[in-house]
């Protein structure tokens, strides 16, 4: 990437976030790691109260990039068939016809995820990591792009099944949109007329686009100083005594890709240590296990990677 390349990446990034920002208010930051978890090919997961404008996070990205909106709503009682789609026999020609579930789609909300179980909750796992699904031994690839926004609910917990840490380990960052503040709730309210702001968002660019943004982004530069700050955070993640489980080599690879993208979307064509340290929280929350003991004392995972990013030097990158 060049700088020319780097200019256009950042002033395409923020058209983009703008177009979004049109009917999530208020919420720039997480339109901004949403739409890096795109460009990244990555996945989202919200861990939100109800009625903060999830699905209407999906919906306007989709829009956005002129791509395909499916929702999921995860109950007790759904199948993997109910989410990666089924055989049918027609009655016409005799023959099966796979029919396609709602998971081929460009953005994929999956709401409540931790309401399926277990089982339903894996027919995610190949297309997350692959992007396709495999039914009857034949391989359906779902994009690209393709980005699944799982959802969550913090306050209920009843009748939900806790995803494994497999399963947290491929989403590529985990976020809260969280409650408006007054101006863009007062904004809101005096629209109330307009039931689904996510109609009003109108496509930008296509999905091939976001495609040839991902691969310029890939391009961007990483300096060797900046990999050891990744490596030396992720180390000290797994030695921590307040900690069980660290980022693993795949969550090492998942921030890196974000970075980068985050790097281009600020006009630059390298990672600085700021980069890394800014996506910390998102890509380090849901990837550390406390110790019960830790968890008992007050210990959170936010305190812990505080603690270890204000131990370790960042290094100063050189531009390329």
């Amino acid at each position: 990437m060049d700088n020319d390349q780097a200019a256009w990446f950042a002033t395409t990034f923020d058209k983009l976030v703008a177009n979004v920002e049109g009917a999530i208010l208020g919420k720039r930051h997480v339109v901004q790691l949403a739409l890096t978890c795109l460009l990244s090919e990555g996945h989202l997961l919200l861990e939100d109260v109800p009625g903060t404008g999830k699905t209407m996070l999906a919906k306007s990205i989709a829009n956005t990039v002129q791509g395909t909106h499916g929702r999921i709503q995860f109950t007790p009682d759904l199948l993997p068939s109910d989410v990666t789609g089924t055989t049918i026999l027609d009655q016409r020609t005799h023959e099966f016809e796979f029919h396609r579930g709602p998971v081929f789609a460009t953005i994929l909300l999956a709401d409540e995820i931790n309401r399926a179980s277990p089982k339903t909750q894996s027919a995610l796992l190949e297309v997350m990591e692959e992007g396709r699904i495999t039914h009857d031994g034949v391989a359906y690839p779902v994009g690209p792009p393709f980005m699944v926004i799982a959802t969550q609910n913090p306050i209920e917990q009843a009748g939900t099944y806790r995803l494994p840490e497999a399963q947290l380990d491929r989403f590529l960052m985990k976020t809260a949109i969280g409650y408006p503040d007054q101006a863009a709730t007062i904004q809101l309210l005096s629209q109330a007329a307009q039931r689904n702001r996510s109609d009003g968002v109108q496509p930008l660019i296509s999905s091939k686009a976001v495609v040839e943004m991902s691969e310029l982004a890939s391009t961007v530069h990483v300096d060797p100083a900046v990999l050891g700050y990744v490596s030396q955070i992720a180390d000290e993640t797994r030695r921590a005594p307040e900690t069980k489980l660290g980022l693993s080599p795949r969550g090492c690879l998942a921030y890196v890709r974000a970075a980068k993208t985050w790097a281009a979307a600020a006009g630059r064509n390298y990672v600085l240590a700021d980069d890394i340290k800014e996506l910390a929280d998102p890509i380090l929350s849901h990837r550390i296990m406390l110790e019960p003991e830790a968890e008992f004392s007050g210990t959170t995972v936010a305190s812990v990677v505080t603690r270890i990013l204000a131990d370790i030097a960042p290094p100063v990158a050189s531009a390329v």
